[in-house]
């Protein structure tokens, strides 16, 4: 009877946020070439505001890429709105199509993505609409978080799930984990290391599809080191991580949190990449598609709880 209590209180919580959102104000805008989505909760003067920065890849404002939909930001902001939290969320470069106005694709480097969400920050602050601006940086979009909070002013910085080793060394891990024949995975190891020393590998190895005119990009992305950038920020932090996220470990979280020993920091041990819970390696796979599942209740509510604390 207790357990049918609990998930009936959780079913009506999750209503109220659907209630909250459909009441909520959703306005498209541009910045320079960047497409954003900004939502605003109801009946709310200066809210603070959440710029939810995606991971890796082509990612689009709803969290969703070419291949996998699993709605991570949209679901997020309708949570984080629900708790009179505003939120920003966009299309990083390449999603939907890469656009003229970023320039040819080869000359990208990972710079460009500390730029967009620095401009972001910058509209933000200008419209004077809100009492603070929080970066909230999902997987990779946790190094840019870091990054562009060294580049502008933020109120509060939150890492999910987010590494905190080299790009490219984490990649590397992730393959080993895979359990890949060591004749197909040393090349690629070998390969990724020559990219990241700025070697162009022509051609690159089977297994590792980065064309020759891409691979300065990729190597600028590959070698950012999200530890001592961190290590100097000194506005309030929290990280979350998860015990069932595949492809980033404990130890990057134990080495975030070490390199900013005044963070909050939160394990959720059934937390995915994708910040849903799953049972097993088939359910956590299966939670990469599925848009309709709800996100972990516990990191919604240390998020929006994080970012009222103080709220002027």
């Amino acid at each position: 009877m207790r357990a049918r209590t609990i998930i009936g209180a959780f079913a009506v919580l999750s209503l109220c946020g659907v209630i909250a959102s459909a009441r909520a104000e959703e306005t498209k805008i541009r910045v320079g070439a960047i497409d954003a989505v900004l939502t605003t909760p109801p009946d709310v003067e200066r809210p603070p505001v959440a710029l939810l920065i995606a991971g890796s890849g082509s990612t689009d404002h709803d969290g969703n890429g070419p291949q996998i939909k699993p709605a991570t930001l949209k679901k997020l902001s309708e949570q984080l709105v629900a708790r009179k939290i505003a939120t920003l969320r966009y299309d990083k470069r390449g999603a939907g199509g890469w656009k003229p106005e970023f320039g040819r694709p080869e000359d990208f480097r990972f710079k460009d993505y500390v730029d967009d969400a620095a401009a972001l920050v910058n509209y933000l602050r200008s419209s004077g609409k809100f009492s603070q601006v929080i970066l909230v940086g999902h997987s990779e979009g946790g190094l840019v978080a870091i990054l562009t909070a060294r580049r502008v002013p933020v109120d509060r910085l939150a890492l999910l799930v987010t590494a905190a080793r080299r790009q490219g060394d984490l990649l590397k891990a992730q393959l080993e984990r895979k359990q890949i024949p060591p004749d197909v995975l040393q090349p690629i190891v070998k390969a990724i290391d020559a990219i990241m020393t700025g070697q162009i590998v022509d051609p690159p190895p089977l297994g590792l599809a980065i064309a020759p005119s891409m691979q300065p990009g990729i190597a600028s992305a590959f070698t950012e080191d999200p530890i001592d950038p961190l290590k100097l920020i000194e506005r309030p932090t929290l990280i979350i991580g998860g015990g069932r996220d595949r492809q980033v470990a404990r130890l990057d979280f134990v080495a975030l949190s070490a390199a900013s020993p005044l963070a909050k920091t939160l394990w959720l041990p059934d937390m995915n990449h994708v910040l849903v819970d799953v049972t097993d390696e088939d359910d956590d796979l299966a939670a990469y598609n599925q848009p309709e599942r709800a996100l972990d209740t516990v990191l919604i509510d240390s998020v929006a709880n994080f970012i009222l604390a103080n709220a002027r």
